[in-house]
């Protein structure tokens, strides 16, 4: 899930500069370290508690009380609670885009987090929908720095949605055309996104040596994706035996490390159940 750092501080320089006090921009600081850290519950609690904090003699507490609510919501998203807290991330994105002179990067943000969600949701015909238009968006702020980075989330979602809706071959287009230029969680979610269109070609060979190929860590956010897609690589290939085993990690994975609502983790559940259920039957 992308982090709203730069929208945020495009927004606090903008609306809030020399109007709100240095302690309170510290508090959101602290919470998107939080967040960048998957440091979901405290990163939401922070933001939250920022957010309903007193307003400061003479200040504006406006863009930074937003701003606070908008963080509490991406973390809590990328932490899995995504059908939780959809409706509170249309009413802000449906408040910025009222905005006079809105920040269009946040904006952008916003809207990619929302389509990472309906992804979760298995929404993908949605999903697909927003991120190409969110795609379309990017190229109206190009000449902002750290567009890229909204545009290869929005990249990722889209491999997801067209994956989840059997375009595998498409998937793999975009997952390929922009894997190279991908770091971090964006890199490892597009590696995966690579691996499960591979799968659903029936590609497994090549899934499973794409699955090895070292990539950058997705931290937090992106636990147990590896492990499911390399298990499902393992089952199409009849090698039940490790496939149960990976399955197994990427559940322990999902349920260590993301809310019990991910869907991620009924995801593993089932690719588990399915694995084991064809077993061949013991020898007498």
């Amino acid at each position: 899930m992308r982090s709203i750092r730069t929208g945020w501080e495009r927004a606090w320089h903008g609306r809030a500069r020399g109007r709100v006090a240095a302690s309170r921009r510290a508090a959101l600081e602290r919470a998107q370290g939080l967040l960048e850290a998957g440091e979901f519950e405290r990163a939401e609690a922070e933001a939250r508690a920022l957010a309903a904090s007193p307003r400061t003699r003479g200040g504006d507490p406006g863009p930074v009380s937003w701003l606070a609510r908008s963080l509490a919501a991406g973390a809590a998203a990328a932490h899995g609670r995504g059908a939780e807290v959809l409706p509170e991330l249309e009413a802000l994105i449906a408040e910025l885009e009222q905005t006079a002179g809105a920040d269009r990067q946040l904006l952008l943000v916003l809207r990619s987090n929302r389509a990472a969600v309906l992804v979760q949701q298995d929404r993908h015909t949605e999903a697909e929908s927003e991120a190409r238009d969110i795609l379309r968006g990017t190229t109206r702020i190009a000449h902002l720095a750290e567009v890229w980075r909204i545009e290869l989330h929005a990249l990722t979602n889209l491999a997801a949605a067209l994956n989840g809706q059997g375009r595998h071959e498409e998937a793999e287009a975009v997952a390929r055309g922009n894997l190279s230029r991908a770091q971090g969680p964006a890199a490892a979610f597009l590696h995966c996104a690579l691996v499960g269109s591979l799968n659903g070609q029936s590609r497994y060979e090549e899934a499973l040596a794409e699955a090895r190929r070292q990539t950058p860590a997705g931290g937090r956010t992106a636990s147990g994706t590896l492990e499911i897609v390399t298990a499902g690589a393992l089952h199409g290939l009849g090698r039940r035996d490790e496939a149960e085993t990976t399955a197994r990690q990427a559940l322990a994975a999902c349920e260590q490390f993301l809310h019990p609502a991910h869907p991620r983790i009924e995801e593993a559940r089932t690719l588990l159940a399915r694995v084991v259920a064809e077993d061949p039957p013991a020898a007498e």
